[in-house]
């Protein structure tokens, strides 16, 4: 069983594209239940204390920051699974720059465009140092340098960086370094940027990332290591 732990956004879009996922991940024969650590219900607690057998619980973000780190700990440990299985966060993961660099591509890049990759934003260090970690990835994907910018918390906004790589006959590009759609994508189209890709949402790369962090959290649990900070990206 996998409780799939969302972050929540008010923007209705957003739980569909997570329930999207989940589908994705059903159809390769998991069990699935999703949860959020922040603004909608059900939290993780609840969906825990639902449960029969503890489950892993997958933390759908993009980096490990605030959430990942403390949150959805702490509502693990709330329920009546307090031992459950806590998989990594996504990270700078090979199957989300298989959907980052589809979507950028999808979106209309062409060879030649400045390309910033914009994440929500952290005051977590180690979660910008994912995002960073992303952009060279990315940058070596499309063979060009690529900035980064945030929607939220950390700087450069993604506006100041679309600024920064604006050039006389040359497009920006932001890829969308974001989960589901909601208040930081619109920040991100209303950035400037001459093209803006979707978020990563139900790309079939990321449900391939859900079971591959389903599957390490499960091995690294059953050999008593600690998955958190183990498992590679």
């Amino acid at each position: 069983m996998i409780v799939l732990a969302a972050h929540g956004t008010r923007d209705p879009a957003g739980p569909r594209v997570i329930d999207d996922l989940a589908a994705r991940v059903r159809a390769r024969g998991a069990e699935v239940r999703v949860a959020y650590a922040d603004v909608l219900a059900p939290d993780v607690t609840a969906v825990l204390d639902t449960l029969a057998v503890p489950p892993v619980v997958v933390p759908a973000f993009l980096a490990a920051g605030y959430h990942v780190r403390t949150d959805i700990p702490r509502q693990i440990a709330a329920s009546r699974h307090p031992g459950a299985v806590r998989a990594a966060a996504f990270g700078p993961a090979p199957e989300l720059l298989d959907a980052v660099t589809d979507r950028v591509r999808r979106a209309g890049y062409r060879p030649g465009d400045a390309v910033v990759l914009a994440a929500a934003g952290s005051s977590d260090p180690r979660a910008l140092g994912d995002v960073a970690t992303a952009a060279w990835a990315l940058g070596a994907r499309l063979h060009t340098p690529v900035r980064v910018g945030y929607a939220a918390t950390a700087g450069p906004s993604v506006a100041e960086a679309v600024d920064a790589a604006r050039r006389p006959g040359r497009r920006v590009v932001v890829a969308s370094w974001l989960l589901a759609p909601g208040l930081f994508q619109r920040r991100l189209e209303d950035s400037g940027a001459d093209l803006v890709s979707q978020p990563l949402g139900s790309h079939p790369a990321v449900a391939d990332l859900v079971l591959r962090r389903y599957a390490d959290a499960r091995l690294s649990g059953a050999l008593g290591y600690d998955h958190t900070t183990r498992i590679s990206a």
